[in-house]
């Protein structure tokens, strides 16, 4: 499982980021995944050349390229972050009890 993300990766999900947002949620569920980090900033105009230059493989995942995108194990895409943590919450990890008997 792959979280695609700006540079604030899974900060600021307190105050409202999307990309912190989508990371709460993924931890609240108990989720362990990979963090890729992707050029740009769509609220700072001067980094827009660096979003549509870094973030082709978003655009060929979802044919948009905001953030943040998760891409589940089985190949399907997940955005934007309300529908991550609609999805996190729906579909909370299973863990796997340790002992038994």
């Amino acid at each position: 499982m792959i979280l695609y993300t700006c540079a604030q990766q899974d900060k600021h999900g307190s105050i409202g980021h999307p990309c912190g947002r989508a990371a709460d949620a993924l931890d609240d569920a108990g989720y362990e995944y990979e963090i890729r980090e992707l050029p740009g900033y769509r609220l700072v105009p001067w980094t827009w050349g660096q979003r549509r230059q870094g973030r082709d493989e978003i655009k060929e995942l979802t044919g948009q390229v905001n953030l943040p995108v998760l891409l589940l194990d089985e190949g399907k895409a997940v955005y934007p972050s309300g529908e991550i943590v609609k999805w996190a919450k729906a579909h909370p990890h299973a863990q796997q009890e340790i002992g038994g008997g």
